[in-house]
């Protein structure tokens, strides 16, 4: 199947074709000829497999019919969790759109200075994309007319109702009108997923495709178990050395982490920043200009602020620290082997980390195979998964290969390593069982600070009731 067959207007296509895009992808195929006939939709689509286009094609399709209705406010609404995702998807809409006439895209964010914003919002506007929180401000101000609205899309709204924005989506969907036909794209499709859609979608379609599982097999994916912080930054300062690693983005716990982890390795000699959601837009455009024209090498980045980073020099993600979610593991290392290309991903995890890790591997239906670097090995090396013994972890060349080389398919290290019995702390009292969601080992002052009270915290053994 070729665009041409998906019936979108001349002017789309030729965008299209200058962009170098030939075929569309499984999410495109399907979802297209659904938003085209004005169908509600919601979509299971991972990031990096052409979601974007897969609204913003038709929404387009839609704009090259002039509007019957007389007002300055938006044609389409996409709403995005994040300010870089929000970037990107205004990016794409100015890239696809560029043969439409007056097709103007403005961007409504938080960080960015109201009078700018204003001034924005009082010229016509046919796309606006925005983040919740600053768009309803706007909205309580009375900039904004919908009364011209005709397509909602909520971008990545598993991502929004983690970060708490869904009372704010549905305050915004509320300011619309009722004819609206409303898109929702989603990682995944869950019960929660399901009640926001009940509430915003009009009998949706139901669209699912490409599995985690698919997503990651262009991406190798690798183990490193560590013993503290001073560990992790020796590791940490061997895979940057790779002459094979072009780009990477480091991924931390907190926003603290990133920029001191960021300052450290630039006193090391490494070209790297910090991306957080602490930073103002103007630092995070300065960034992510910078990484985009390979002024940086090292992106050392929180979840929320790397979501929507498209670079297609990012050869390896390496997560510093877990993330919380398996969810997020498959959402990181996405940031790599972006359009069929090649990339490889490293995690750092505490033997204490080993139920967090089943989780990931059973989330993404693949496991992680854990690797040692000659001089580099952890004192505590983990023996057992939930399969039984575990063989020996695969050792890494120093010199005569890549950190990542190497074909390892044993078995991840699984829950069975637990030796404390589930629902008891350590000491046998009762108490709430480790569940693997948070991260060790991460500050940046090392255990020092962690056990500076003398006892055990909370990062190493869970609090007995």
């Amino acid at each position: 199947m070729s665009f041409e067959d998906l019936n979108l207007h001349p002017a789309i296509i030729k965008a299209i074709t200058e962009a170098g895009y030939t075929a569309p992808t499984p999410i495109q195929k399907q979802a297209i000829p659904e938003l085209i006939a004005g169908h509600d939709v919601m979509a299971s689509a991972q990031t990096g497999t052409g979601k974007t286009a897969a609204f913003m094609l038709p929404a387009l399709h839609l704009l090259a019919t002039p509007s019957q209705v007389r007002s300055r406010g938006p044609r389409i609404l996409v709403l995005t969790p994040t300010r870089e995702l929000a970037l990107q998807v205004s990016e794409a809409a100015k890239k696809y759109g560029k043969h439409l006439p007056r097709i103007n895209v403005v961007s409504i964010l938080g960080g960015m200075p109201y009078p700018l914003q204003n001034k924005l919002l009082s010229q016509p506007v046919e796309i606006l994309v925005a983040t919740p929180g600053r768009l309803i401000d706007h909205i309580q101000r009375g900039r904004i007319d919908f009364k011209r609205l005709q397509m909602l899309v909520l971008d990545e709204a598993d991502r929004m109702l983690d970060m708490g924005f869904i009372e704010d989506v549905e305050t915004i969907a509320a300011a619309t009108p009722d004819t609206r036909q409303t898109l929702l794209f989603s990682a995944t499709l869950d019960g929660a997923i399901d009640k926001v859609a009940a509430k915003l979608l009009k009998t949706p379609k139901r669209i699912q495709v490409a599995s985690s599982k698919t997503r990651l097999d262009n991406i190798e994916q690798r183990l490193h178990y560590t013993d503290d912080m001073s560990h992790k930054n020796r590791l940490l300062d061997h895979l940057l050395r790779d002459e094979s690693m072009k780009q990477a983005i480091v991924f931390t716990a907190t926003k603290r982490d990133a920029d001191t982890l960021a300052d450290n390795l630039h006193a090391q000699g490494f070209a790297a920043a910090a991306l957080h959601g602490d930073m103002n837009q103007r630092e995070r455009n300065r960034t992510l200009t910078r990484l985009r024209n390979g002024g940086l090498r090292v992106l050392v980045a929180t979840d929320v602020a790397a979501r929507g980073i498209d670079v297609a020099d990012i050869t390896h993600v390496i997560n510093f620290d877990l993330p919380k979610f398996a969810e997020d593991y498959v959402h990181r290392i996405g940031r790599t082997g972006r359009a069929g290309a090649a990339g490889t991903a490293v995690s750092f995890a505490s033997v204490k980390d080993s139920l967090h890790l089943s989780r990931i591997e059973r989330y993404t239906g693949q496991r992680i195979s854990s690797h040692i670097i000659p001089g580099l090995e952890p004192r505590i090396k983990p023996r057992f998964n939930n399969n039984g013994p575990r063989s020996a972890p695969n050792v890494t060349q120093k010199h005569k290969r890549s950190p990542f080389a190497g074909n390892d398919k044993r078995p991840a290290f699984g829950a069975a390593a637990q030796t404390h019995e589930p629902g008891r702390t350590r000491n046998g009292e009762r108490g709430k069982s480790f569940d693997g969601n948070r991260s060790f080992g991460h500050h940046p002052r090392g255990n020092a600070v962690r056990n500076s009270s003398g006892g055990k915290s909370s990062h190493q053994f869970a609090r007995t009731k």
